[in-house]
């Protein structure tokens, strides 16, 4: 099907009509018990009047698209130039306008205050051993960027700064993107993102003298780095777009070899675009002894073709794993010829097969740990497996011998979400984080051989989380489906409907919200807020029928799934549409976005963040296509194209309809989800809504999709977001 489009250059004028009286500010000495103590006299609030938001004026363009001979019109398509001036103007008086609305809450600083408190801890990851060292990553508290610290492996000496992120800029804003390590560990390669962007560049060092080499990489994107040896490097890029880097299609994804000590132009391809076929996603998986290069090439973010080559043969030829791209499989460790696999082909909950690497396409693969009804997400440590299983989202751990007989079954601390770190072959240790929405994320230490679990460190955040209660509940969705929430809030928490209540999903991508910590989260409980979290279709909790149960022309099954839960929480008194904000990000934005469009009485705020918001034209945006598994696309048939315009937030704004108080947040150097998705949105909605709810966009700057993101810019967006939440709840004062 070809699209044709019409565009007459529309030019943009904006102005502001008036400006808002700023606020004056707050102490900042208030504390989180205090902030807590303040709980039950928010909701009592009046209602508090209305603040008039004087809008930019949004000029809109001519333009017109034809899909399958229907006419629709794109006003706003100049705001998807993300270079131009007028683009850039509109961006600044939007934040502009935000800020002064922001202004008025008497608020924000104290909500800030609580938000920097409950981040203000040290916290440190599970460490690992590389080579001589034993590497750990540790934040003491508001460091905008975590650092990488390590100590001699047999444990002399004290631990010392190994890299130091926020020495990478001044403000924070470039980040470290990844580690990886050669084979002794004599040479580590990192990835550093500039305001967030997933175009990366590449360092290798000299982990003895920390002395960088000449072997810089740039121009990387979704891209691991995994060493051969300690002779070079596999990584995966695109082509640079000759127009914007930020919006710019990028669908040819290529595997390159740089050997150390050469330059990057010299660098081979070994798997990528032909004029045969392009793969927007190829990656690369070396085994711990290096015998073995695994390449996995896909289209979308679901499902892969896998390919084989034994390195330690010269003339070795590639090997095919699996040719079909309708599942997933990944390498999971060898022993000899024996190549250990991970895969979703023929079951949907996942399972371990083996093969022999001399033959190992799909017809050979045996099933060491066959499918079950739970989830699959496995780990290796000691010469052992450790087979992680969701169990209603809840994190339950077993450990496998390589002949695939079960140990035993590892003891966790309590019930929430274990992350299994790994570890070598030889490991005698292995070490895992354990959380829930009450407990700070914790280390264990894991004896391999005993099985026997040790609490190696405990975070001290000022977050006392037994003075919360959190629950898992099941309700039906609209089709009967019983779906699960975890509901989290103080334990004297009255449920008369009136509390400040957070409603957060995503739906999409085979991606779990399983049970964790967040101190921005444990920042809204103590400000007397619930936290709610179901684990609707789309994501992975239940296998990929769960995962496809929301995909394509069953994507409204998501939003039902949502509306649900918001039902849900009303019925049983939580809290009612009055005090309640439904947010999500990226597609989760999309969530929101097709929600608040759907059902706008529902909520009172919403909160769509990083949106896929335009799902007529998402897949003309960088690596857009390669969601499709998920979407479809409006180019796929005349069916797909009307149910997407049936559901994109862009297109189903309409006039003459009160939609809730809305905060899009976004940021200038999202070149994932491009930020031309909210600023449309928000032209849009600007345009139509009725009455006073005040609709803002907040584009950050310096900022990506989101990781990375300083931690003096998250409290700052945090306190915004949950003061925007509170004072359009009526609540006047903490």
């Amino acid at each position: 099907m070809k699209i044709t489009t019409k565009t007459v250059q529309g030019a943009v004028a904006i102005v502001i009509a008036g400006t808002l009286m700023a606020c004056q500010p707050k102490p900042e000495d208030a504390n989180v018990s205090e902030a807590a103590s303040k709980a039950n006299s928010m909701i009592n609030s009046e209602v508090n009047r209305p603040v008039k938001v004087d809008y930019p004026v949004t000029l809109k363009g001519e333009v017109v698209d034809s899909y399958f001979g229907e006419q629709v019109a794109d006003p706003y398509r100049w705001l998807e130039d993300d270079r131009s001036a007028e683009t850039e103007a509109w961006v600044k008086i939007q934040n502009k306008t935000t800020q002064n609305y922001l202004e008025n809450i008497p608020y924000i600083d104290d909500i800030a205050t609580v938000v920097r408190n409950l981040l203000d801890y040290e916290r440190v990851s599970a460490p690992f051993t590389e080579g001589e060292y034993t590497y750990f990553y540790k934040n003491d508290g508001l460091q905008n960027q975590s650092l990488v610290y390590r100590q001699k492996a047999n444990g002399e000496g004290e631990a010392s700064v190994f890299i130091d992120p926020n020495k990478f800029s001044e403000d924070g804003t470039v980040s470290l993107a990844g580690l990886s390590f050669s084979a002794d560990g004599s040479m580590a390669a990192y990835q550093t993102s500039t305001g967030g962007s997933d175009w990366r560049e590449v360092y290798v060092m000299n982990t003895d003298t920390k002395v960088l080499l000449d072997d810089t990489l740039i121009n990387v994107k979704f891209s691991g780095l995994s060493w051969y040896k300690n002779e070079g490097i596999y990584y995966s890029s695109y082509d640079k777009p000759e127009g914007s880097e930020l919006s710019e299609l990028t669908d040819q994804h290529k595997l390159y070899y740089h050997k150390i000590g050469t330059v990057q132009a010299d660098d081979r391809k070994i798997y990528g675009h032909t004029d045969a076929e392009k793969h927007r996603y190829v990656g690369a998986q070396v085994s711990e002894d290096d015998r073995f290069l695994l390449v996995s090439a896909a289209n979308s973010t679901s499902g892969n073709r896998a390919f084989l080559k034994d390195l330690s043969k010269p003339d070795a030829q590639w090997q095919t794993v699996i040719a079909s791209i309708e599942s997933d499989v990944y390498m999971l460790t060898n022993k000899g010829d024996s190549v250990y696999l991970v895969t979703n082909h023929n079951a949907p909950n996942s399972k371990i097969v083996v093969v022999d690497a001399s033959a190992p396409d799909v017809a050979n693969w045996k099933d060491l740990i066959p499918e079950t009804k739970n989830v699959l997400s496995p780990s290796t440590g000691g010469g052992y497996i450790f087979a992680e299983y969701m169990v209603d989202a809840i994190s339950k751990v077993y450990q496998y011998s390589l002949d695939g007989e079960q140990i035993r079954a590892i003891q966790l601390p309590d019930i929430g979400s274990a992350g299994m770190n790994g570890a070598k072959y030889d490991a005698k240790t292995s070490y895992y984080s354990f959380s829930n929405y009450t407990t700070p994320t914790a280390i264990y230490s894991l004896d391999i051989e005993t099985g026997k679990s040790s609490l190696f460190n405990k975070p001290a955040s000022k977050f006392d989380g037994s003075k919360f209660v959190s629950k898992q509940i099941f309700y039906k969705s609209k089709d009967g489906t019983q779906v699960p929430m975890i509901i989290t809030h103080h334990k004297d928490a009255e449920l008369n409907g009136q509390n400040p209540t957070i409603l957060y999903g995503y739906g999409g991508f085979n991606v779990n919200l399983t049970p964790s910590f967040s101190s921005t989260v444990a920042a809204w409980l103590e400000l007397g807020g619930i936290y709610a979290v179901p684990n609707i279709r789309g994501g992975g909790e239940y296998g990929k029928a769960w995962h496809k149960a929301g995909t394509q022309l069953q994507k409204q099954n998501v939003f039902d799934d949502f509306i649900a839960a918001a039902e849900y929480l009303i019925d049983n008194k939580y809290t009612s549409s009055d005090y309640l904000a439904l947010r999500g990000g990226s597609n989760g934005g999309l969530l929101v976005g097709a929600v608040i469009t759907q059902r706008p009485e529902l909520a009172k705020v919403a909160l769509p963040a990083v949106g896929v918001l335009d799902m007529l034209r998402y897949h003309t945006f960088t690596a857009g296509a390669g969601w499709a598994y998920d979407y479809g696309t409006s180019e796929q048939s005349e069916e797909m194209f009307q149910y997407l315009k049936g559901y994109s937030p862009v297109h189903n704004v309409k006039a003459g309809v009160e939609y809730p108080a809305t905060m899009i947040t976004t940021a200038d150097h999202d070149d994932r989800v491009v930020p031309a998705h909210s600023f449309k949105f928000a032209a849009v909605l600007q345009e139509f809504q009725e009455g006073d709810n005040p609709t803002l966009i907040r584009i950050e700057t310096d900022a990506g999709h989101g990781a990375g993101t300083p931690i003096s810019k998250t409290i700052e967006q945090y306190a915004d977001i949950y003061g925007f939440v509170l004072y359009n709840m009526g609540v006047e004062s903490l």
